[in-house]
């Protein structure tokens, strides 16, 4: 793991320190950017993401970024709205996203015993055994705070139940996403950036 290159494209979530406070502590350096270059140089790359997603989108289009993602080869991973970018469109503002995993992001049904947003910590359910999830057992906790969400379908590992079933890890080929924040879900969240960076 420590001759990973890690890139975290500057997004302006409010979450991004902490992710990189999260990583140092894993003996990890990064680089916060929005420059291509140092995207293609990178050897991992993450996209954070807080807030509404047509706003994340619009951020990432602005700084020319969107055809930079796309064309991404190396691990790839979206963290909370960083992973609904990684679809095709999001119902939050009705907009079209990356288009690097299939489907798109609803919002959670809420009821008197849900609120929306689910926030706090939640199981994860999967019966597969792949490299992003070594040392993470079904049934492990992570942390949530989220409005939107993936339907579970062909790229999904993972799931979370809040009410309904929806994506909480994903991946396709080389693009990988959590719904949930890693830099707040302890040893788990730990693992999970841990695994993802030593991956080739």
């Amino acid at each position: 793991m420590s001759a990973a290159r890690l890139a975290i494209i500057d997004s302006g979530g409010a979450n991004i320190a902490s992710l990189r406070y999260a990583i140092e502590r894993l003996g990890i350096e990064s680089d916060l950017t929005t420059d291509p270059a140092r995207l293609a140089a990178a050897t991992h790359v993450i996209l954070p993401g807080v807030g509404a997603a047509a706003d994340c989108m619009a951020r990432l289009r602005s700084a020319g970024l969107v055809d930079t993602i796309r064309a991404l080869e190396q691990p790839v991973l979206g963290v909370c709205v960083g992973m609904q970018l990684l679809f095709e469109s999001s119902e939050e503002g009705d907009v079209t996203c990356l288009g690097l995993l299939p489907g798109k992001v609803r919002r959670l049904a809420s009821d008197a015993q849900r609120p929306v947003p689910h926030m706090g910590w939640n199981q994860l359910e999967f019966d597969v055994r792949v490299p992003l999830l070594a040392g993470i057992e079904p049934g492990d906790y992570v942390y949530y705070v989220h409005s939107y969400a993936a339907p579970p379908g062909a790229a999904t590992l993972a799931t979370s139940s809040y009410g309904e079933r929806f994506s909480a890890i994903v991946q396709h080929g080389n693009v990988y996403g959590v719904q949930f924040h890693p830099e707040r879900s302890a040893r788990v969240g730990a693992q999970l950036l841990r695994n993802f960076l030593e991956l080739s």
